[in-house]
Order: C-alpha cells, then sequence, then structure tokens
C-alpha cells in the first residue's frame, strides 16, 4: 500500500507540473487540465483510487484555509494521504499530508464507554 500511494503521489506530481508547464499562471482552477475540459464547479477535490485526496488551488499562495480545508477533507472521507496542488503561483507549488490514522474506530468506541461507565459510577457515588 505504502509503494502505491508514493506511485500515486508521483504520477500526480508529475501530471500536474506538466499541466501547469502547459496552460502557466492565472486561470481560474477548472481549466487546469490538458485538453481544456473543466475539471470542477471551482472545487476541484479529486479522490484517486480510493486513497489520495487532491485539492487544487489557483492562487498567488498557499493560505493556512487551504491547508485546513484539506486536513478537514482527509478526516471527513478517513482518508491517510493528500496533495494540495496550486497552479496560481508563477513557481509550481505543491504540497503532501498526510492523516495518521489514531486507531479503528471500535478502540475508540471502547474507550467512549468506559469513559461513559466512569461518569455514570461517579455521578452515583457521590
Amino acid at each position: 500500500m505504502e509503494t502505491r500511494i508514493k506511485e500515486l503521489c508521483d504520477q500526480v506530481r508529475e501530471t500536474a507540473y506538466a499541466i501547469h508547464k502547459y496552460h502557466g499562471t492565472g486561470h481560474l482552477e477548472k481549466v487546469y487540465d490538458e485538453d481544456g475540459t473543466e475539471i470542477g464547479d471551482y472545487y476541484a477535490d479529486l479522490i484517486v483510487e480510493g486513497m489520495l485526496i487532491i485539492e487544487l488551488k489557483a492562487c498567488k499562495a498557499f493560505a493556512e484555509e487551504h491547508k485546513a480545508q484539506i486536513i478537514g477533507y482527509l478526516r471527513s472521507a478517513d482518508i491517510e494521504h493528500g496533495l494540495l496542488i496550486n497552479f496560481g503561483s508563477f513557481k509550481f507549488q505543491i504540497q503532501k499530508f498526510v492523516l495518521a490514522k489514531s486507531g479503528n474506530s471500535s478502540a475508540i468506541s471502547k474507550t467512549l464507554s468506559l469513559l461513559f461507565s466512569f461518569a455514570f459510577l461517579a455521578l452515583f457515588r457521590g
């Protein structure tokens, strides 16, 4: 799996750089496809093979809200890897994000259940 995600990131990085060279800067997000095909409604969130989220931007530089946005997508989709790509800067920008999973949901459920049990006992012992 780790090898596959590295291959996907490399492939996306190379393709995005080629598109950046071809189109240059100054367009809205939806035109950054090699043949000019629209690739979204001003939000070009892509999920590749169910394991990589790609968030495209067309701005002067990444802002904290862009980073927060992709992290939010990763959390919501329960996907570990994401790429933030900016076509709006004169210098090609791409940043990888890895959201480490905190464990399986059953462990979280057990922890919450245990905490609830302690809270319940404390309430009635008081």
